[in-house]
């Protein structure tokens, strides 16, 4: 190939990170509140979050469900790019991290635009599918059910809609073959993978972040 893939070098992230600067207090303030909560360090990156934006507005998404609220970074983030009519439905196993993603969206001021459901995603995803199709789905949650995940978006976006997955390359390992303690997390991924390059259901890309981010438009 006459060009990598991606590019890690550290003046050029730099660089972007100053130009673009993709964390404004009121993300930053979300992260740093969070982390003093205890939540664990997996919350999107700020570059990361800056994308979902932008691809938000360039769906015109109005009505998202997001699989993984964890504080609300990439919920706030998502909700920018919405439009003053957009809605997220956004899916969180934990109450605790609920909480405090819903002082999140409030401080936001997306109190009254972001319903948070707290519960298994399979469950709840069952439950939002009489709302479909929503114009967007984020998946950042549980490795091991991405699949099952990209399957409910296939069958509830609308034609154009955008599924957008972070941790597309499994912190590194998506390429490896499934064996030890992240067998499943690594197969899971790598069907996921085939499912939007193949399935027929999404044209999609990785934009080759830190994580990977998958983009798939639904056809």
């Amino acid at each position: 190939m006459n060009k990598p893939f991606g590019n890690d070098d550290p003046g050029l992230a730099a660089y972007v990170a100053r130009t673009y600067a993709p964390e404004d207090d009121g993300l930053r303030e979300i992260r740093e509140r969070s982390q003093r909560a205890g939540l664990p360090d997996i919350q999107l990156a700020a570059l990361d979050a800056r994308h979902l934006e932008v691809l938000a507005r360039a769906c015109a998404a109005r009505r998202a469900v997001e699989i993984g609220t964890l504080g609300g970074y990439s919920g706030v983030s998502l909700l920018r790019g919405m439009g003053s009519t957009g809605v997220l439905d956004t899916i969180e196993i934990d109450p605790s991290h609920a909480e405090i993603a819903r002082e999140s969206f409030f401080r936001a001021g997306f109190a009254e635009r972001a319903r948070i459901h707290v519960g298994r995603a399979a469950e709840v995803l069952r439950r939002l599918a009489r709302h479909a199709p929503f114009d967007l789905c984020f998946i950042d949650a549980d490795k091991e059910g991405y699949p099952d995940y990209l399957a409910w978006s296939a069958d509830h976006l609308r034609k154009g809609g955008l599924a957008v997955l972070d941790n597309a390359f499994l912190f590194g390992r998506l390429h490896e073959e499934p064996k030890g303690e992240l067998s499943a997390a690594i197969a899971a991924m790598q069907k996921t993978h085939e499912m939007l390059a193949h399935s027929g259901y999404f044209c999609a890309t990785v934009l080759p972040t830190g994580e990977g981010l998958a983009v798939g438009v639904k056809l």
